[in-house]
């Protein structure tokens, strides 16, 4: 019997540059730290969406128009989301693929982000500033999970390919690419110390 394997889905997990990530993470996490101590609409929205921690999703989430160190992010991830496209196979003769959204998150001890998908666009990922030692990965849930009916539970120990879901670990220096559509999670943080990272949105024109 031969059994084959169709319609996989995509994730890019890579260094963000050659290197230590050290001195453009601190850069990059000195100026989140200046721009959450700013945006006061931020800290209202996040007390509301996000609480116990900080998010300029609702507030600032163009930060790559903002500063000449998150151009320089924008530039070294557009690179990586060249690749993940062509990989994806997608025609993108006479189009492009462009960051409309980038954002900053802070996430102190027990902050979360629930399962969530980002609509209206193409390409979505983060990049990981600051990551203490036992802080949550990013949880990825299988697509095809509502179209499960009647399907037995799956066994203990599934091969990878059957996996419900899948936790990417967060890694300071790492950028995570994914399609917008696909729903991801980041569990409570257990640590003491503050996880930070930056996220985005690409769609093409």
């Amino acid at each position: 019997m031969t059994i084959q394997s169709w319609f996989p889905t995509f994730i890019y997990c890579g260094r963000l540059q050659r290197g230590s990530p050290s001195k453009f993470n601190a850069e990059l996490l000195k100026e989140i730290c200046q721009v959450r101590d700013y945006d006061i609409a931020g800290q209202r929205w996040s007390k509301k969406n996000y609480p116990g921690g900080y998010t300029s999703y609702g507030s600032l989430d163009k930060l790559h128009k903002m500063s000449s160190t998150f151009a320089d992010l924008e530039r070294k991830i557009s690179q990586r989301v060249g690749a993940f496209a062509r990989k994806l196979d997608w025609d993108l003769r006479d189009r492009k693929l462009v960051m409309t959204d980038c954002w900053a998150n802070m996430m102190p001890r027990q902050v979360s982000h629930g399962l969530h998908l980002h609509p209206l666009s193409t390409v979505s990922g983060t990049y990981y500033v600051r990551t203490p030692k036992g802080c949550p990965g990013l949880k990825f849930e299988d697509p095809r999970l509502s179209k499960f009916m009647a399907a037995p539970p799956r066994r203990p120990d599934p091969t990878r390919e059957n996996l419900s879901h899948i936790t990417y670990p967060a890694q300071a220096g790492s950028v995570i690419l994914f399609e917008s559509w696909l729903r991801h999670e980041v569990p409570a943080n257990p640590t003491q110390a503050e996880r930070v990272s930056i996220s985005f949105n690409y769609n093409w024109f």
